[in-house]
């Protein structure tokens, strides 16, 4: 299994029980395909750089997770399907040079 990080930005306008629904749910999809979920820093409330499908603001979570491709794969398609999230980004974590590799968006 390989370290992983993902960034999550929730549409800040919906109520924080669909947030952490839906964020149980990914982190569900993480433990149901093998993998195993670290730090969780949920970041709050922040503006966003731009606008997404007219939203101003989201609602940032990073997960830190260790999985298989497959693992990657699956929580990739559940993110996408998920209505709350605006946006996402996954990374494979290289632990000995400190740097991070894209896997999706």
């Amino acid at each position: 299994m390989r370290p992983y990080e993902t960034m999550i930005v929730f549409d800040a306008t919906v109520d924080a029980q669909a947030i952490q629904t839906s964020l149980d749910r990914a982190l569900d999809t993480v433990r149901a395909n093998g993998g195993s979920v670290g730090n969780l820093d949920r970041w709050g409330k922040r503006p966003l750089a731009y606008e997404i499908r007219k939203r101003k603001e989201g609602y940032y979570v990073v997960v830190e997770f260790a999985g298989t491709a497959s693992t990657v794969d699956e929580l990739h398609r559940i993110l996408t399907l998920s209505d709350e999230v605006l946006r996402f980004k996954i990374l494979r974590r290289n632990e000995r040079a400190g740097r991070t590799t894209a896997v999706s968006a």
